[in-house]
């Protein structure tokens, strides 16, 4: 029964809430990956439930005792010198009041040169963004729902110009002991700017998903699904390179399928010999795959692979995602048991 309002209210919300896809918002970079082991997954899973205390940035429903006194710094170069980095720490104050989460990810923009409207250079300028959040998990009474919630406060500085907002990420997962499933949901980004850039307020990347996850009962592979953009169903663009032009010159726009669309919604991601001292992962981003195609050459668009290998009381993670041939993206992780 718990099953089905969960997916109940999963479909409910999706259907009647719509948002914004791609540039069309501040502090994009809270939708950047946390961790490694995300990032190999495909980029945004939120079914895993261990003690892996970055997961909690991303669905804080999953904070839970296993990740007491385990600390987690990350960092990533991502295109054109940006680099970007997270840190998670967890500390269970007593078993009653659960496990309490504080995390920070970062970005930054690098060093740009400034011009005028002539092409007269002006000064050099930087770009940088951060997030601190704190964040908690409610474990239902007499049920394996959890609930969580991270409050996050936001800062941007950008050239001359800065902004300060908050921001709210609301978790569930239901793990289904019996058949070893985990079923989560999150609503990601609900919040506002207190102070803007120049005078107008705008949106942030509120973002809805859902997931599944299992672990096969006979194989060491736990496999991962998530629907990502769900408070959009349209998120496919006409790309310009697959455009068919006709014998009078003119020019007609690709058309996206129903299909199309909504495999662009879809993540997927294993992981082989998930409990053990060294693990393996694969992910696959449909979306990211589609975008970044290019005709008549095979790039591997929207791939990802990585690694774990735990040692003592430190697990090194490492991840590395296809973009295109030209860029892709390295990130490496420490996590270290503190106790």
């Amino acid at each position: 029964m718990q099953k089905k309002l969960i997916l109940f209210f999963i479909f409910s919300i999706s259907s009647l809430t719509y948002s914004q896809i791609g540039g069309k918002y501040v502090y994009q970079f809270l939708n950047l990956v946390i961790s490694p082991r995300q990032a190999a997954l495909g980029g945004k899973t939120i079914t895993i439930y261990d003690d892996d205390v970055n997961q909690a940035l991303f669905n804080p429903a999953t904070i839970n005792p296993d990740m007491d006194n385990h600390l987690a710094l990350n960092y990533g170069s991502y295109f054109g010198g940006v680099s970007y980095g997270t840190a998670s720490y967890a500390y269970t104050y007593d078993r009653h009041l659960q496990t309490f989460h504080i995390g920070v990810n970062y970005v930054n923009y690098g060093n740009f040169e400034g011009y005028d409207e002539n092409g007269l250079y002006t000064n050099q300028f930087t770009g940088s963004e951060i997030a601190l959040s704190l964040g908690y998990s409610y474990n239902v009474p007499n049920s394996n729902l959890f609930l969580g919630v991270n409050g996050k406060l936001i800062s941007s500085s950008l050239e001359t110009y800065n902004s300060i907002g908050g921001a709210i990420d609301l978790g569930a997962i239901f793990i289904d002991e019996a058949n070893d499933v985990n079923w989560a949901f999150v609503i990601r980004n609900i919040g506002t700017q207190f102070t803007t850039y120049s005078g107008i307020n705008e949106k942030l990347p509120l973002t809805i998903m859902a997931g599944v996850s299992q672990e096969l009962e006979n194989v060491p592979i736990r496999w991962h699904l998530t629907l990502d953009n769900l408070q959009q169903w349209n998120v496919s663009f006409s790309n310009p390179n697959q455009s068919k032009n006709s014998i009078d010159g003119s020019s007609n726009e690709q058309k996206v399928s129903i299909f199309g669309n909504a495999f662009r919604h879809v993540i997927f991601g294993v992981e082989l010999f998930p409990k053990k001292a060294f693990n393996l992962r694969l992910g696959y981003n449909f979306r990211r795959a589609q975008e970044l195609l290019i005709l008549e050459q095979r790039n591997f668009s929207g791939l990802s692979v990585g690694f774990g290998l735990k040692m003592n009381k430190l697990k090194f993670n490492y991840s590395y995602s296809k973009y295109t041939l030209a860029g892709n993206t390295s990130l490496f992780g420490l996590t270290i048991n503190l106790q």
